[in-house]
């Protein structure tokens, strides 16, 4: 599959509940819950604004990241997991970023 685009969800997250939400997460991934495509990255900030939880998903097309996010949100599992991430989360953005050769 050749990239064209990186989806970025980056959430910044409530002081304090990092441990919680790298539960979460962990929860989320084992269970397939999360969309997961090959590439796919989960980064924490190290320097600049503190507590961010950034999740990188590599796509072909737009059109396949919209199928998988359709998935993704449309199962029950993944809106109880998501009731339980999202008090931890102070507010959330979406890049999509197109890559460049």
């Amino acid at each position: 599959m050749a990239v064209m685009f990186i989806v970025r969800e980056i959430f910044h997250l409530q002081f304090g509940r990092y441990k919680e939400v790298k539960t979460l997460l962990n929860e989320g991934l084992q269970k397939h819950l999360l969309l997961q495509p090959n590439g796919s990255r989960v980064l924490t900030d190290f320097t600049g604004e503190g507590y961010r939880l950034i999740i990188e998903l590599p796509y072909a097309t737009l059109a396949d990241y919209e199928a998988d996010l359709k998935r993704e949100l449309g199962t029950s599992d993944f809106q109880g997991w998501y009731e339980k991430f999202k008090p931890l989360v102070r507010y959330s953005e979406r890049e999509v970023l197109r890559q460049v050769n």
